[in-house]
């Protein structure tokens, strides 16, 4: 994390805040004009998918859904940096009716409840008139790989490519709190977008903290990525960053925060996101009688990045593995690779440490021992000591999977 003073950032308010030029939403084609098809070669259900270029601010992307939009990005990407670009950056909303443009002038992000002063501040107050951070992290949906459950389980059926990393730029959520003034008995904080329900009566979406973590100095409201405005689908012009912990948190359209003095109880904080009280939050299909938790950090991943199940690598000969990892709520202390199945491991040179949060490039050479079929695992340890599993997690809803990553490769 940075801190960088107010004048000498090099996004301005005309940069950050101008131009738009965005048609609506509402007028893309049900199909997003998805042309070109991928098979993701999973087995136990429906595999394929549509490629999208038609979405505005966003370049070559998976179509998960199109109302509301669910976009995936391409896992190739993530071989070509650290940062994922902005118009690759995954989409995903819970309702499709949010705005399709922003009238910036008008915008205001209203802080209320258990606070000494109501506050409804423009985007020049958050832009001018508090100190900025940068903040490398992972937003990734905590129903990422949900398409590798085994059994499948019911939602969005995303490969690996509801995750992505950039350099977020904001202010912290603590000094806007504190220039509202936090009351005593304050307990958690509740955050709304400008997303609204599809029927009346279903939940608005609103996800909470606990006072104590919105005021960790490290969570925090964005106004750019990767040195650029936020693009609209990604939460343009405010979004909350909530760095290690599931992007369900990260809300987009930022424009209510609420301090509250009791329990959140709304449907996306108290019942919805959660996942068994286990190991992993793993259990095997058709028990019952759970004690269920929140979804809340993330777990630590690696994957191997320059390598997809049935390429050829020579055999006898040395080979290189790439890839990225993550810790989740820590950093990553160090990352593995298996060239036998999982039988013994080999430790990789670690890259650059751009951010506790973020992704963190590994490399290492190998030799296959042999020609045909051979299989490659490779598995995260983060600063905690917290080392991914080897056995395939599952729950009913398809959260927080991290088993070890497996790459069915071909000696040749």
């Amino acid at each position: 994390m940075h801190d960088h003073d107010v004048q000498s950032s090099g996004l301005t308010r005309r940069r950050v805040l101008g131009g738009m030029g965005l048609a609506s939403l509402a007028l893309i084609p049900a199909a997003a004009s998805a042309q070109e098809a991928i098979d993701l070669h999973v087995p136990g259900g429906p595999s394929t998918r549509m490629i999208t270029t038609s979405y505005p601010q966003k370049g070559r992307m998976i179509l998960q859904r199109s109302s509301p939009p669910w976009l995936e990005t391409p896992f190739e990407v993530f071989d070509k940096g650290v940062f994922t670009p902005n118009d690759q950056h995954y989409v995903s909303w819970h309702w499709a009716t949010f705005p399709g443009d922003i009238d910036v002038d008008s915008f205001r992000l209203t802080v209320r409840g258990q606070v000494n002063q109501t506050l409804s501040l423009s985007l020049k107050d958050i832009l001018q008139g508090l100190p900025r951070i940068d903040i490398a992290a992972v937003n990734q949906c905590a129903g990422n790989s949900r398409i590798y459950a085994v059994p499948r389980v019911a939602g969005a059926q995303w490969a690996n490519g509801s995750m992505s990393n950039a350099i977020w730029t904001g202010v912290r959520l603590r000094d806007v709190l504190d220039r509202a003034g936090v009351k005593a008995g304050a307990i958690q904080v509740r955050f709304g977008g400008l997303d609204e329900p599809v029927m009346s009566d279903a939940p608005k979406f609103l996800k909470s903290l606990t006072i104590d973590h919105a005021r960790d100095g490290e969570v925090m409201i964005a106004f750019a990525m990767n040195g650029e405005q936020l693009p609209l689908l990604n939460g343009f012009p405010l979004r909350l960053v909530v760095p290690g912990w599931c992007g369900v948190y990260w809300v987009k359209m930022l424009n209510d925060i609420e301090v509250l003095n009791q329990p959140d109880t709304n449907y996306w904080t108290a019942t919805s996101y959660r996942v068994p009280d286990a190991p992993h939050n793993s259990v095997k299909p058709g028990e019952t009688g759970l004690k269920m938790v929140s979804v809340t950090r993330n777990a630590p991943r690696s994957f191997i990045t320059n390598m997809r199940n049935g390429d050829s690598v020579p055999a006898a000969a040395p080979a290189s593995a790439r890839g990225i990892a993550f810790g989740g709520e820590c950093g990553v202390a160090r990352v593995d690779l298996s060239i036998d199945g999982g039988k013994s491991w080999l430790p990789t040179q670690l890259g650059a440490d751009r951010g506790t949060y973020g992704f963190r490039q590994w490399q290492t050479k190998f030799t296959l021992p042999a020609r045909g079929a051979q299989t490659l695992m490779v598995r995260c340890t983060n600063t905690k000591n917290e080392v991914q599993p080897d056995f395939r997690i599952w729950n009913p809803a398809g959260y927080l999977f991290n088993t070890i990553e497996t790459t069915h490769v071909v000696g040749a």
